[in-house]
């Protein structure tokens, strides 16, 4: 058996091993319920929700700030399982678990393709996958916005890698494509260009050339951030409409510290 043959056969067990060890773990939260906290604000209790995907609905979710954010494709997925799977409050949990097994795999794709290294790629995968801070964004049905974000992250590592590689503008059409579903998902997502900066350093190792000049060097990181200027006008925008929604739903108060004193 050669030894590509044999990468790949280590690969598939990998996948594998990542698929059954998160689905283990995980598999109790099929059998939880909705809880009070948020879970009613943004299923059960919300009519444009519960009544599944509708034209009427679907625009209420592009415009809607309902609990300070806006994240219309969270919107539309909470709509979605209701459309499939009612208020059965187990498959709303095994959808979260099927996006984060999802992020879990392309996470371990995404670094043996960056740095060709299995074992080390696979580590970081499994620790992804079973670290306790994934309960929250897994086990909340409400947290759906984490992992449907991650997934969309995940996708838009992915064709930076391919863009990188192999220059075209279709491929960066989809790094902007999906660097904007996933803040249409959650607006943290905002941090993913000075991600794309961090791994050009490395492991994509664009900045590869020792022998070249302070000034060209600076040329070229200017070339870098320069080359991503869609995904910060897109940032702008989140910003913008992330601030509006906050600010119209609530989340900026004033208070005066002085009212109470005596």
């Amino acid at each position: 058996m050669t030894e590509t043959k044999t990468n790949r056969y280590l690969e598939i067990l990998i996948y594998l091993f990542l698929a059954t060890a998160t689905l283990t773990v995980y598999w109790q939260v099929q059998q939880y319920d909705f809880i009070n906290l948020d879970d009613n604000a943004y299923i059960y209790d919300n009519p444009h929700i519960k009544d599944g995907i509708t034209t009427d609905n679907v625009i209420w979710a592009l415009t809607a700030t309902q609990v300070s954010n806006w994240h219309p494709l969270t919107w539309i997925s909470h709509m979605l399982d209701c459309q499939l799977f009612g208020m059965n409050a187990g498959r709303h949990h095994l959808v979260n678990l099927l996006f984060h097994i999802a992020n879990t795999l392309l996470l371990f794709f995404i670094f043996k393709q960056m740095t060709g290294n299995i074992w080390k790629s696979s580590f970081v995968a499994a620790l992804f996958a079973l670290h306790p801070l994934h309960v929250e964004s897994v086990a909340w049905i409400s947290e759906r916005k984490d992992v449907l974000s991650a997934f969309f992250w995940m996708l838009a590592m992915l064709s930076y890698l391919r863009y990188v590689r192999r220059p075209a503008f279709i491929s960066y059409f989809f790094v902007v494509l999906f660097f904007s579903l996933g803040l249409m998902s959650k607006p943290m997502v905002v941090t993913l260009p000075f991600v794309l900066l961090l791994i050009d350093f490395w492991p994509l190792n664009r900045f590869q050339s020792q022998s070249m000049s302070m000034i060209n060097k600076r040329r070229l990181f200017l070339h870098l951030v320069w080359e991503k200027w869609p995904l910060f006008i897109l940032i702008l925008m989140s910003c913008f409409l992330t601030f509006y929604a906050q600010k119209r739903g609530g989340g900026f108060s004033v208070f005066d510290y002085n009212t109470d004193r005596r």
